[in-house]
């Protein structure tokens, strides 16, 4: 079984800051995000997500509001951290992909083949204003099947997966060896074998090659979250790993065959179930203290995953369940930090490898190795078309 946890502020949970263990003061600090990294890798957990976005979590004074930049973070934990991955969220919407596969693969530089990113798309009109590039109508829960609203979502979607297949050719733009670094003959770089990618769809022209060597994995992990179809298509068409957020077993299995059914027939894709988690020794003692703070946030704390209160026991039992269903592995988001995560990693984890569904010691160096993912070559290694000159 896979492991990881997503990390957002002081826990999902919008009153967990007020938690008597929390660190409301320490949040936009590099100790902070250092720490509950590192939490994450005594644990032994395959990699962490760390949120990100561009506009405020909420407009309430009483939550969080503010982040600091998750791939700032994730370079930051790098050469502090040995084994786990690292994988900030990137809002593709409104960002360029020849930016981030620079900044994607100088993480994978940083920590040593360990990066990855997260995925995320923005229909949000008042993030659009940000930019100034582009406008969108508002959208209401109400109106999902609103034929406008669906033919919207279905194009970011689109358009997010001609970004990272724009990012996934940059990775590819220059091969393993195309640094000669020779002192003797003044050769640094072999130009033959930096190649143009030229890629023209409806939302990208790109025209490459990248500016940063092939990273240390050569293609770093790719993930998204995705609850419906568009976004099903999304994960089958361009990433490594995909979120989903079933009900239960059953719920699961008919996401991992929809996802399957419209997957890469000849790349494995991992599909990650979430659950947000309020653990505690005994199932009253967890849902007392989520009770406790949703009278402090004046609601009833849902998600679009599932809510789980229990002992790491019970949750061990049903991430059983859930992998038999087809799902790989789990992200985690912990209600409150560090007391949940303290729990996924020094309870959780240890039940899990009493029960023989979870490793020892880290085994691999790198995330790819981590994923039982192989280390691809570059798709232009026997190509034609190489940058002109050989010098």
């Amino acid at each position: 079984m896979h492991l990881s946890v997503a990390l957002d502020g002081a826990g999902w949970h919008p009153a967990a800051w007020r938690e008597p263990r929390a660190r409301p003061a320490e949040l936009f600090t590099a100790r902070y995000w250092i720490d509950v990294i590192a939490e994450a890798e005594r644990g032994l957990l395959d990699f962490v997500t760390i949120e990100d976005g561009f506009s405020l979590q909420s407009s309430r004074t009483d939550r969080v509001g503010g982040r600091l930049d998750a791939v700032l973070i994730a370079a930051r934990a790098a050469p502090l951290t040995r084994h786990i991955g690292l994988m900030p969220t990137v809002v593709v919407t409104h960002t360029e992909p020849f930016h981030i596969s620079k900044a994607i693969a100088t993480l994978d530089y940083a920590s040593n083949g360990r990066a990855g990113v997260r995925v995320r798309l923005s229909a949000s009109p008042d993030e659009a204003a940000h930019f100034g590039r582009r406008a969108f109508p508002p959208l209401s829960p109400a109106g999902r099947d609103d034929p406008t609203r669906q033919q919207l979502v279905t194009g970011l979607f689109d358009e997010a997966a001609d970004y990272v297949e724009v990012v996934r050719r940059l990775w590819d733009s220059w091969e393993d060896d195309a640094e000669i670094r020779d002192a003797a003959t003044g050769r640094f770089i072999d130009r033959g074998k930096l190649h143009y990618i030229d890629f023209s769809g409806d939302h990208f022209s790109v025209k490459g090659p990248s500016i940063t060597p092939r990273p240390p994995q050569g293609q770093p992990v790719v993930s998204a979250l995705g609850h419906a179809t568009a976004a099903y298509r999304l994960i089958g068409r361009a990433a490594d790993i995909g979120y989903v957020t079933p009900g239960d077993a059953s719920h699961a299995a008919q996401i991992v065959a929809g996802i399957r059914a419209v997957s890469r027939a000849h790349d494995p894709i991992h599909i990650f179930g979430d659950l947000v988690v309020f653990l505690g020794p005994t199932p009253t003692a967890a849902a007392d203290r989520k009770a406790r703070l949703d009278e402090l946030a004046g609601y009833v704390y849902t998600s679009d995953a599932t809510v789980f209160t229990g002992t790491p026991a019970q949750l061990a039992g049903l991430l059983t369940e859930w992998q038999q269903a087809g799902l790989s592995g789990f992200r985690l988001r912990p209600g409150g930090i560090p007391g949940d995560l303290e729990a996924i990693t020094r309870e959780l984890v240890p039940e899990l490898q009493r029960r023989g569904a979870f490793r020892a010691s880290y085994e691999a160096g790198t995330l790819r190795g981590l994923l039982g993912l192989s280390r691809p070559a570059s798709r232009y290694a026997a190509s034609e078309k190489p940058l002109s000159g050989s010098n």
